[in-house]
């Protein structure tokens, strides 16, 4: 087993068993809270862990163990590393509830959104007033409650460090982190609704500033950082992680929005061009926005956002978009910004286990299909 699936199992496990303990407390309330702790499980079981991922070879990168830290005696080490990553999955699925609400969409992984679910709850229980009411309000109450769990998680096991100016350090970067996602969510709803009073120019930058702090920081970038920091790493150490991370996060965002356009339903989990009915004023779109002329333009505009989108409508213009070149352009974009993580690693002063794993992870996350 290697040390990347050991985590998997590891962080799946310290999950489990923290929602056990956080069920105990719900269901001594009421056994009607059940559904929070059966939702939760649902959406923090499987998935690829990508970002405690990160954070684990993060770790392993400034702690330069030379060996397995997952091994015989080191398993009183390994608690803080582990409910880091873990915290970072719960933080993970409190964001996608919300996300899920945000933009009005009906699957997650091939499965209900959250909202949908409670959706179901309340019409078959046949309860008063609206079921998309309660639904929208009960994925709130979820999502601020995994919230909450994931700073619980984190610092149970940050109590457990003995290096406290490490636990300091990994808090601070955890609750900037918090504040840097929370706000790109909200520039990505802002870009969405405000586009049309922006100057073309400037389309471009504005979904880059989206990107950057949306997903790129939060999704490699801080979880990196996180485990760096945890694991008592040099300020170079921990800038060769952000050097490495920042332009790998990129890439792995500017995949994601190619495959809100393009992607396979049967792979994504998520309806062919979701981004388009959704409006997400990506950079694919800024691209293929800046390529065609007025006219083809005006209608891309008047038919992106639109939740009514036929599937045909929705071949139409990821066929414009595609002849734009659009799409060939930004996977120039993901082969610049991995060149760039690839390079940030090359005599960095972090442990030539964990560079072997980063680059490892660099063609993983930029080249997935889902």
């Amino acid at each position: 087993m290697t040390q990347g699936s050991r985590l998997v199992d590891l962080v799946q496990t310290r999950i489990d068993e923290f929602l056990d303990e956080r069920s105990t407390i719900l269901r001594s309330i009421t056994p009607e809270l059940e559904p929070l702790d059966l939702f939760s499980r649902r959406f923090l079981s499987g998935g690829k862990r990508f970002r405690a991922l990160f954070c684990y070879w993060g770790w392993e990168a400034a702690g330069g163990r030379g060996f397995d830290p997952f091994g015989d005696g080191a398993e009183r080490d390994t608690f803080p590393i582990v409910s880091a990553a873990s915290a970072l999955e719960v933080f993970h699925a409190a964001a996608l509830v919300h996300d899920d609400l945000i933009d009005n969409s009906d699957t997650r992984r091939g499965a209900p959104a959250a909202h949908r679910l409670f959706e179901r709850l309340h019409a078959d229980a046949g309860w008063l007033r609206s079921s998309d009411e309660f639904g929208r309000a009960s994925a709130i109450l979820l999502g601020d409650l995994l919230l909450g769990w994931s700073d619980e998680l984190l610092d149970e096991g940050l109590d457990t460090l003995t290096d406290r100016v490490a636990a300091r350090s990994a808090r601070a970067e955890y609750v900037r982190m918090r504040t840097e996602v929370t706000a790109g969510q909200y520039l990505d709803i802002l870009a969405e609704q405000s586009w049309h009073t922006r100057p073309d120019g400037e389309q471009r930058a504005t979904a880059e500033r989206v990107i950057t702090y949306k997903a790129a920081k939060y999704s490699v970038e801080s979880p990196l950082a996180l485990g760096g920091l945890i694991a008592g790493g040099s300020p170079e150490q921990i800038r060769a992680l952000r050097e490495f991370g920042l332009p790998l996060g990129m890439a792995y965002q500017l995949r994601d929005d190619l495959l809100g356009v393009f992607g396979d339903p049967e792979v994504t989990g998520k309806p062919s061009g979701d981004d388009l009915r959704e409006g997400k004023r990506t950079m694919i779109i800024a691209i293929a926005r800046e390529r065609l002329a007025a006219g083809p333009r005006n209608l891309l505009d008047e038919l992106v956002g639109d939740p009514a989108l036929s599937d045909e409508q929705i071949r139409m213009l990821q066929r414009t978009i595609s002849d734009t070149g659009a799409v060939d352009e930004v996977e120039s974009i993901i082969a610049a910004e991995v060149g760039r993580a690839r390079a940030a690693l090359e005599d960095a002063p972090l442990s030539s286990a964990a560079r072997t794993e980063l680059a490892s992870l660099a063609t993983t996350v930029s080249r997935r299909s889902s």
